[in-house]
């Protein structure tokens, strides 16, 4: 997409995430065409939507929707992709024998689904299932981000009870979802910057607003520093798509993402924990965010421990 095409496409995700949320969010992106949008042009869906959710702190199933994809097993039905544990990015799954043990996690929206899609660990490869849901075992997780509606998700199933959908790349799937969950921690930390900013101005103190004093300043400039740096990692990380750089992205974006909520929790100061005011909201999905697919600290870690085995570092990116 491009040129008008592309503006009236961000002009109606912005629309939708502004004016909705959970099922009637998705109602809204199917009558955009998102889901036909991932198949034109995957940047610009991604990128858009997410970054938006994350800006209006909207709940939706496009991550489901990204990962069936990037498992290569949409087949027009609303699976919903059962995601790791907090902090973690390994397959749910575990095979043994004709047993599958799963553990995890899965949006709000799964409760909208007959079935849930499983994927399951074995020896060097990844295999999905097809899983009813009245077989597993769901517990709503109320947490530091009740909004966000995440549900544990556990099972003992029996392998022959299940749908087989075949072997997939997991690994191809996870990295689309590093690059979706980047782009909405860097929405959510605009908005919250955006936050901080307008009470600086409005904030009078001595005389004058806290705009003006250097400190504050200097709390917002590192806040818009760490969203520009996540924002152009991610742009590299599209332009050079890999594993490795996806998950680099959403460290970046995650790490960036706590700093900007530092910094602006700084500057609202009282106001900032009261929940009359919006940023605590923005504050809790980051967090949450962050632990999704494998959290910030994680990914660093997991990508040092690489680098020291392979003694190899990943190509520069040029941001």
């Amino acid at each position: 997409m491009e040129g008008d095409e592309l503006k009236l496409f961000d002009r109606g995700i912005r629309h939708a995430t502004e004016a909705s949320s959970g099922a009637a969010l998705d109602a809204a992106l199917a009558d955009l065409g998102w889901h036909d949008a991932l198949t034109a042009d995957r940047r610009a869906a991604v990128s858009l939507l997410f970054e938006c959710q994350g800006a209006t702190n909207a709940t939706s199933s496009s991550l489901d929707q990204l990962l069936a994809v990037g498992l290569g097993v949409d087949d027009g039905r609303a699976l919903r992709v059962l995601l790791p544990p907090l902090r973690t990015r390994t397959a749910p799954g575990r095979l043994t024998g004709d047993r599958c043990a799963l553990r995890g996690l899965a949006t709000a929206q799964l409760d909208r689904s007959d079935t849930v899609l499983v994927v399951a660990e074995a020896a060097d490869t990844h295999a999905a299932f097809a899983v009813s849901t009245s077989a597993l075992s769901r517990r709503p997780l109320g947490g530091i981000d009740p909004g966000l509606g995440m549900l544990e998700v556990t099972g003992d199933i029996a392998v022959e009870g299940a749908e087989p959908l075949g072997a997939v790349d997991w690994t191809a799937a996870v990295a689309l979802g590093h690059l979706a969950l980047g782009h909405e921690l860097v929405g959510t930390a605009r908005t919250m910057l955006e936050l901080a900013r307008t009470h600086a101005l409005e904030r009078i103190q001595f005389g004058r607003p806290i705009a003006t004093f250097q400190a504050v300043r200097h709390r917002l400039a590192d806040s818009l520093v760490a969203i520009e740096a996540a924002a152009a990692l991610l742009a590299a990380a599209w332009d050079d798509p890999s594993p490795v750089n996806a998950s680099m992205a959403k460290s970046s974006a995650g790490r960036g993402a706590r700093t900007v909520a530092r910094h602006c929790q700084q500057v609202l100061a009282g106001i900032g924990f009261t929940t009359e005011h919006p940023f605590h909201r923005y504050y809790r999905r980051t967090v949450v965010l962050d632990q999704l697919l494998g959290s910030s600290s994680v990914l660093t870690s997991e990508l040092g421990t690489e680098v020291l085995r392979s003694r190899t570092l990943p190509p520069v990116l040029p941001l």
